[in-house]
């Protein structure tokens, strides 16, 4: 007798009765709010030929009375809260040919016989167990049926056996997420060349070590989807790869891939997804990418690609986003974009782009993100700008653009963010951009702006850091219109005359304890006033130490060049034989770790928001917006110092780094402070901007738990500490004093400090390659404060 018994929307524990129905075939009790555990009982079920209690709250273990199903065919018991030991042997039925235990508590192995426990099995889902270890046994090759096998997101460790070769009616492989290895030729991908059905398979975030052999474009010609991200992948991208015609997606983001992109690449005809980024690939971008006219997405970001954009993109109309930003990239003469209706995302950022915004921009009608920073356009922004009415985030700073704002952005309605600073930009702000109402960032600082400040609509809420270095604005903050703040009228004047020690002497009182504002590595830094009435500090080098004369000549290198709002202003130098000393401009709040740890300071959610943004810009600037890379090596509260305005500039350049044209890391004798200081540079003395990416991650977590990374025990660390804690348990590790139970807006903020924290972990993976770059943190971090500015 076959009995169908559906129920929904029940909560509590399954109904004892149901278990009394000895004849019952089918069950679903799918998508409930059950809970408890699952009885005993259920082994009286002897004729159910399908189980379905997937997406309940189930906890406890799953019972052993299972194996009494000796009829059962699919069991499907995924996203519940099952407990316990995985029991291999529980589910050595004969006729089972479904099992999906994903998203459970569940721990243990896979057993070596594994093959015999499971022979019949064609569908098996164990994603995400919170503790499944040890290896892929080479037996799981005798369960010849195996159509689908996910393993993602466990702890397995050893080489991903060459037997799965044997498993030739696999069509979906998922083994993302471990631990797993190879041989340095990935074997393994080749082994795989017999599974002839094969469509997806996915390698993510596993260490490979390898290179992708030329076998790999024997893979069947059916597959679609090959994810292989952050695997440690090596050497170039196989011209082989152009044999695969039916892929759909190809990510081989987060490795060492290295050589030019392959023109076979244009074979690919059905791609809709071509991700390469965070690579070392080199090169100019193939003219056979325009063949790719399926196309959706292609995102080449963070690699050395050099030379001209093809001029034939623009023709590839299925396009929806073009990431191409932090590479090499110039052209006097963009690619017509304008035919590409239907593209929401255009990101061409940290590149060497030249020439004039072209017109047709204005024709990306469908764009929500535009990112044109950190180039060198030139010219004015052109007016038909205007018509984006559905972008939301335009960012053109770090350009050399001229001319005037045009009144025409006040079309733009649909406009949130908007950075126009570190331009050339004149004229006045469009008092028509008050209609902006959308608008919660809009950041016109360093240009040449004058006239009054428009205060109506969302210019009411935005902080006056936004308008600073320009020619002459004034607004409701301003009391009135001057041509630049009188303190920097000075300082320009100091900067143009030499000060002697005498002088230094006099402004310090003799470099007196009672100006003595901080001691570092390689000095002391002292507050001192001159005759003119100029507030200084000055950074003078213990010359007892002879690292010190090195530290002192690397931080005028590195300042005399960079120039950036959110580093520290070096105003000049004294030195000579016995003396050495920097003069620099005055903090008059001192540094974030005294505002994080007196209890006579306290810093609230946005305002150490913006001071860890502050410190984002400053290392996006240091990593890509300089000629060559610069490494600070240093990062910690204590460097970070705070202006009258509470904006943070980065300071102590002393052991910092300057990276070659064409290097992307160093080797360094000198140790950081422990804490901060990245796993590889802390081995091996390698230094890269990760390292820098890694300390930002650490400092990020302190500054919202108000824990200093050295004061944990044994084996656990600050990182590791947040890591538990994440996503449900925020309280647990936030500052206590930033967010108070009562308040009107907990919720919201403890999702500010989660996507915080989450950030901040990306930033120090263990593997380099795995880490965000100050590019994107920057973007990210942007749109946390947008989040939390709109209450």
């Amino acid at each position: 007798m076959e009995l169908w018994m559906e129920i929904n929307k029940i909560n509590g524990s399954v109904p004892i009765s149901i278990f009394n129905i000895s004849s019952l075939q089918i069950l679903s009790l799918a998508v409930n709010n059950l809970n408890g555990f699952l009885p005993r009982d259920i082994g009286n079920l002897t004729k159910m030929k399908f189980l379905y209690l997937q997406e309940n709250r189930f906890t406890g273990e799953i019972p052993n009375k299972i194996s009494n199903l000796v009829v059962l065919e699919k069991l499907n018991l995924q996203f519940n809260s099952f407990s316990g030991s995985l029991e291999m042997e529980t589910f050595n039925i004969s006729g089972l040919r479904v099992m999906y235990l994903s998203l459970n508590n569940l721990s243990g192995s896979l057993p070596p016989n594994m093959g015999s426990i499971l022979r019949n099995i064609e569908v098996l889902y164990l994603m995400n167990l919170t503790n499944l270890v040890g290896t892929i046994p080479h037996s799981i090759s005798n369960c010849s049926k195996l159509i689908s096998l996910e393993l993602s997101f466990n702890q397995l460790t050893g080489l991903i056996p060459n037997s799965l070769g044997y498993l030739t009616h696999l069509r979906y492989l998922n083994l993302g997420g471990n631990n797993l290895t190879s041989d340095s030729s990935l074997s393994f991908l080749t082994s795989l060349t017999n599974c002839r059905g094969l469509t997806t398979l996915s390698l993510y975030l596993n260490p490979l070590n390898g290179m992708l052999p030329a076998s790999s474009g024997n893979l069947t010609t059916s597959l679609s989807t090959f994810l292989a991200i952050s695997c440690k992948i090596q050497g170039r991208i196989p011209v082989e790869v152009g044999n695969l015609s039916s892929l759909l997606d190809l990510d081989l983001s987060g490795n060492n891939l290295a050589g030019s992109i392959p023109m076979s690449i244009g074979n690919l005809r059905n791609l809709q997804g071509l991700f390469l980024s965070s690579n070392k690939l080199t090169g100019s971008i193939v003219d056979n990418i325009c063949k790719l006219q399926r196309l959706d997405v292609i995102n080449l970001t963070q690699n050395q690609l050099s030379g001209s954009l093809p001029s034939c993109l623009g023709k590839v109309t299925s396009l929806r986003e073009i990431h191409l930003g932090s590479n090499k990239l110039s052209s006097n003469k963009p690619p017509r974009l304008g035919n590409l209706h239907d593209l929401v995302v255009l990101d061409l950022s940290s590149n060497n782009m030249v020439g004039s915004l072209p017109r047709e921009i204005g024709n990306l009608k469908a764009a929500t993100l535009i990112d044109l920073s950190m180039n060198q356009f030139s010219n004015e922004i052109p007016r038909e700008i205007g018509g984006l009415q559905n972008l939301a985030h335009l960012s053109l700073r770090h350009n050399k653009l001229q001319g005037s704002i045009p009144d025409s952005m006040s079309n733009m309605v649909g406009l949130e963010f908007l950075d126009l600073s570190y331009n050339n930009i004149s004229g006045t702000i469009p008092k028509s951009l008050e209609k902006l109402q959308n608008l919660k960032y809009f950041n016109v600082s360093v240009n040449k702006l004058y006239g009054g400040v428009p205060s109506e609509g969302p210019f009411k809420n935005l902080s006056s850091q936004f308008f600073i270095n320009n020619e002459a604005l004034c607004g409701s903050s301003r009391k009135h219109c001057k041509s630049a703040p009188q303190q920097d009228v000075s300082l320009s004047t100091v900067a143009r005359e030499r000060i002697s020690h005498y002088e230094l002497l006099q402004a310090t009182d003799a470099f007196s304890e009672s100006n003595l504002i901080g001691s570092g590595s390689f000095g002391s830094i002292y507050k001192g006033v001159l005759r003119s009435g100029t507030v200084i500090a000055v950074k003078v080098f213990n010359l007892q130490q002879d690292v010190a004369f090195k530290s002192f000549d690397m931080e005028c290198e590195v300042l005399h060049s960079l120039r950036h709002r959110n580093l520290v202003k070096v105003i000049t130098s004294c030195s000579n034989l016995d003396f050495k000393a920097l003069v620099l401009k005055y903090m008059p709040n001192g540094s974030l770790d005294k505002y994080l740890y007196s209890h006579n300071y306290f810093l609230d959610i946005r305002q150490r928001l913006s001071i860890m943004l502050d410190v984002a810009y400053a290392l996006e600037y240091l990593h890509h917006g300089y000629t060559s890379p610069v490494i600070h090596c240093d990062l910690k509260p204590s460097n970070v110092l705070l202006d009258e305005d509470m904006v943070a500039h980065l300071s102590d350049f002393g052991i910092s780094k300057l990276l070659g044209e064409d290097e992307s890391d160093l080797y360094t004798k000198t140790l950081a402070t422990f804490g901060y200081i990245a796993p590889e540079y802390g081995l091996d003395g390698l230094v890269s901007t990760k390292c820098d990416v890694y300390s930002y991650g650490i400092m990020l977590l302190e500054t919202f738990t108000r824990r200093k990374p050295n004061e944990f025990e044994g084996n656990l660390s600050l990182k590791q500490w947040v890591s538990y804690s994440l996503p449900d348990a925020v309280m647990d590790v936030v500052d206590a004093n930033l967010v108070t139970p009562m308040g009107n807006h907990l919720q919201k903020e403890l999702d500010v400090v989660a996507s915080i924290m989450k950030l901040a972990l990306d930033c120090c993976a263990e593997s380099p390659a795995r880490r965000t770059n100050m590019k994107d943190v920057v973007g990210m971090l942007q749109k946390i404060k947008i989040q939390l500015l709109a209450r």
